[in-house]
Order: structure tokens, then sequence, then C-alpha cells
């Protein structure tokens, strides 16, 4: 693993890779409350590309602005498309849980830039806001959101060395990879000043319109079919054990995708990339071949 820092947009970003340049890049976006270093585990098992992991804005070692309004999707799929503009080819784009929003982003927006999309246990954004719009299960899987978004959750995640974090982080889901060194990595990139508040702005940020459980939601943002499409081949890795987003929230996927391919990981749930990087990777590994 190596790591540099890059200048995005007139900002600072710090980045992992594994591989080396000339290898087939895969462009990793890690989610809540990761960092660019948690694509470790798969990385080991993909040898023969080249993977290259930011911290997304707000995390890690990247740029952490304070302001809500500085985490509005538009920017920070702009710093992704900013480092796929540095590369001299559409690469294969993967993202896992919030860095599948940015994924998606991209592959709306900035479709020459993404040759292939491969999306871990994320949603696209209008099969998600259907599904939470409901007031079904998904509905009451996601009421963390609005407790995220309230004032000062940033002050109780991090209480108590990040206690609620850690909570939050497991609800539900096995988090026996989330120990020793590892769980000492994620604190020092927790810690750092102004983090935690950019990392829960991406949910404040955001325009899901998450009602109460057994409610509906009518007065939802406009999410134009036309221009959430997916035109290249696009791959959904599932861990089906998933508690925070469930199957419910792709469905009618295929609607929006042009080539649509879905592969379920058992005994895996949100965080299969830890649980089961080996049979993860192989899943990579066959999808792109083809």
């Amino acid at each position: 693993m190596r790591t540099r820092q890059i200048d995005l947009n007139g900002q600072g970003f710090h980045l992992y890779e594994w591989g080396q340049p000339g290898q087939p890049v895969i462009l990793c976006l890690h989610g809540f409350p990761e960092y660019g270093g948690a694509w470790a585990d798969l990385a080991a098992h993909l040898p023969g590309y080249h993977l290259i992991a930011p911290d997304q804005r707000g995390f890690g070692q990247s740029w952490a602005p304070p302001d809500v309004r500085d985490y509005a999707t538009g920017k920070l799929v702009g710093d992704m498309a900013a480092l796929l503009g540095t590369l001299d080819t559409p690469v294969t784009v993967l993202g896992h849980d919030w860095g599948a929003a940015v994924a998606y982003g991209l592959a709306f927006s900035r479709p020459a830039l993404v040759e292939r999309l491969i999306i871990m246990n994320g949603v696209h954004p209008a099969p998600f806001q259907t599904a939470l719009a409901a007031g079904g299960p998904q509905t009451a899987a996601s009421q963390y959101i609005p407790w995220l978004r309230a004032q000062g959750s940033e002050d109780a995640l991090a209480a108590d060395n990040f206690a609620r974090l850690r909570a939050l982080f497991a609800a539900h889901m096995d988090m026996a990879w989330l120990s020793g060194d590892t769980l000492t990595a994620y604190q020092t990139e927790w810690a750092r000043p102004g983090r935690m508040r950019g990392m829960v702005n991406w949910y404040r940020a955001s325009p899901l319109v998450v009602p109460k459980p057994g409610e509906q939601a009518t007065d939802l943002p406009d999410l134009p079919h036309d221009r959430m499409r997916v035109p290249m081949p696009h791959l959904l890795i599932w861990g089906q054990n998933d508690t925070a987003l469930l199957p419910e929230s792709t469905a009618g996927l295929e609607d929006y995708c042009a080539e649509l391919t879905r592969v379920t990981v058992p005994g895996a749930d949100h965080w299969l990339h830890h649980q089961q990087p080996a049979q993860v990777a192989q899943v990579i590994r066959d999808w792109l071949a083809t």
C-alpha cells in the first residue's frame, strides 16, 4: 500500500493505492464511517489491478470543510471527476455505502470517465427514495438518518471514544473484523479535527426524504429517470444479511440500467468487503473478465 496527497479543484485529498501504474484501474469509493485505507482487505485479493482509494471529502486526511453546503452531491461527484480527469483512460468505479452515491453520480453525469460500474451494498437514489417514501421496512431501517442530521450528532458519536459511532456501525451486523490494529486505525481517522462533522454532513446535505415508520412521503426531490441512467455495464454485489439497506432499496434498479448483473454473497452483510474479501474479489475478477 502506498499513500500520496493530490490537489483536486484547489483542495488537498489523500489517496491510498495498491498495484502499479499501467495495470487496469479501479477507483474505490468508501462510505460512512470509513476511509480510503478501508479497501486494504479487498486489495490484497485483486493482484493485477491498480486500486486508487481516496479519503473522500470530510473523511480521513482529505479536505473537510465545515459547511453543510460543501457536501452537496454535485460537489462530491466533482471531486472524483477531477481525480478521474488526471488518468489517461476510463476506469472501473467501485462504490460502497455512501461511495455508491458518488459512483452513481459519476455514471449519470460523467459517463465518458466510467468504463464499468460496481456497487457493493449501496443504492441508486431513485429506487432508494421510493423505498424510503413507502413507510415500510426500509423506512424503519433508515431512522438513523434523521438522528445523524440533527444538530450535535457529531459530538454524540465522538463521546466516550466513539462508543455511539461504533454501536451505530455494528447495528445487528458482524463486526468481528473491526478490532485490534484495524479499530485503532479507524479511531485515528475519526479523531482528526473536523472529520466527524464532515462525515455527518454527507447526511445533512442529502435531499433524501425519510418519513417516520408507517408514514408515506409525497413531497419528494426531483429524480428524473432520463438523467439517472447507468449506460455502462453495472455489477451489484449484495451481502444478503444487510440490516441497514434492505433488498427493497434496489427494487426496480433494472429500469435504470443498460446492463445490470446482480450477485448475492451469502453469509455477509453491509461490510462484505471486510468479512469475505476473497469471495468478493473473485466476483469482481470474474465479472471484469467477461
